[in-house]
């Protein structure tokens, strides 16, 4: 068999694909390829039995897309793939197009997020109208948590005997020798002691790119009213993308406070979420929102918005709470609750743990993913 999977840039390969992949190379002997704009050093971390096959293609509408699809259908062809995976908006727009024009007999549409959820007006019709094409051109639809597979039949995206989801969701699931709990008040000391952060303070956290539709606005109101009165600290972990989202006073604010802390993107996230002792997603979209089992997994109760994905991850009151979205009200009396409250926080911190574990652990998620890969391939015409 040879497989080919496609995104947009080579970040979300890594993060996403790459693990899974490893585990196929393991249990089969497929030929695997992977799909993305050029990067010659994510091309040198790649393993020996992968293959890149970059194809220029950027993030936001562009007419290069075009080029890209010409380069795609010309690879297709003399390739000639069993199977094409792809995810992210472009990656996936182009290589459905793409596929369907080389005549790829299993097109597997990996839907990661919607990009028309964030939006309203004419700009929310357009992205639905181009969601609704990579459906159709592709053979089969797989979200990445059971609301979002609900939410895209609601909205007639695709026909309810098309799609569906592979074991609990989440693209990658979690790693447990990575988000190694054992290690939490090791880590925990380790980054307090870094950025100096009081062993005792209490810390919100979130982690993710620092944008608008991430609910960054709303997460900055609602600390802004829990510091007026109570001592904690707000850790943001991730890249600043789209400033013009976010809220140009509440942002300059949030950047004279000692007790915020920006913290960039990192590699060992697991040692951050050991420092927190809640995690926040107010996200307005999501595909999952893999940061939430993560957190999970290090025994951190979590806040979520109350949309497909994020509450997928979690066990409503159980595990975290979950706010409405967009609502600072909402988010902040979740935030006080959560601070205030020790006995529910400790509860929900256990039961985190033992959610994530029982559900996610990524070995058991590749292996239903690889049954799937096959069941596809079986079906192929």
């Amino acid at each position: 068999m040879k497989i080919c999977y496609v995104t947009t840039v080579p970040i979300t390969l890594e993060a996403f694909v790459l693990p899974t992949l490893r585990y196929i190379h393991e249990h089969t002997d497929w030929e695997i390829c992977v799909m993305s704009d050029e990067d010659p050093e994510f091309a040198q971390r790649l393993p020996e039995y992968i293959r890149y096959l970059p194809v220029s293609m950027k993030r936001g509408i562009s007419l290069s897309g075009i080029g890209a699809i010409a380069k795609m259908v010309k690879i297709f062809r003399r390739e000639k793939f069993d199977l094409v995976q792809y995810s992210t908006p472009n990656a996936s727009l182009y290589a459905s197009m793409a596929a369907k024009m080389a005549g790829i007999p299993v097109r597997l549409y990996c839907q990661w997020g919607m990009a028309f959820v964030g939006f309203s007006g004419w700009k929310r019709g357009v992205f639905k109208t181009i969601e609704k094409l990579v459906c159709r051109l592709s053979t089969w639809v797989e979200p990445d948590s059971l609301g979002n597979l609900k939410f895209s039949h609601q909205e007639g995206l695709y026909p309810e005997d098309k799609g569906s989801v592979v074991w609990n969701g989440s693209a990658s699931g979690v790693n447990l020798e990575k988000f190694d709990i054992s290690q939490k008040e090791v880590w925990r000391g380790k980054i307090r002691s870094q950025y100096g952060i009081p062993e005792n303070a209490f810390v919100y956290g979130f982690i993710g790119r620092i944008t608008g539709e991430k609910g960054i606005n709303e997460l900055f109101a609602a600390y802004r009213r829990i510091a007026q009165d109570r001592d904690a600290y707000l850790m943001l972990v991730g890249f600043m993308e789209k400033a013009d989202s976010v809220d140009a006073q509440l942002y300059e604010w949030a950047q004279n406070q000692e007790k915020i802390l920006f913290c960039d993107y990192t590699k060992v996230v697991e040692q951050y979420m050991a420092t927190m002792d809640v995690y926040i997603l107010p996200s307005y979209r999501e595909g999952f929102g893999s940061a939430v089992v993560e957190a999970e997994a290090m025994g951190v109760p979590v806040i979520v918005s109350d949309i497909p994905g994020p509450t997928d991850a979690m066990v409503r009151d159980r595990t975290g709470l979950v706010v409405k979205k967009a609502d600072v009200d909402s988010l902040y009396e979740a935030m006080l609750r959560m601070k205030d409250d020790d006995d529910l926080r400790t509860r929900c911190g256990e039961e985190a743990r033992k959610f994530a574990r029982e559900n996610f652990e990524q070995q058991q998620l590749f292996a239903h993913i690889l049954e799937d890969r096959k069941r596809l391939l079986a079906g192929r015409r």
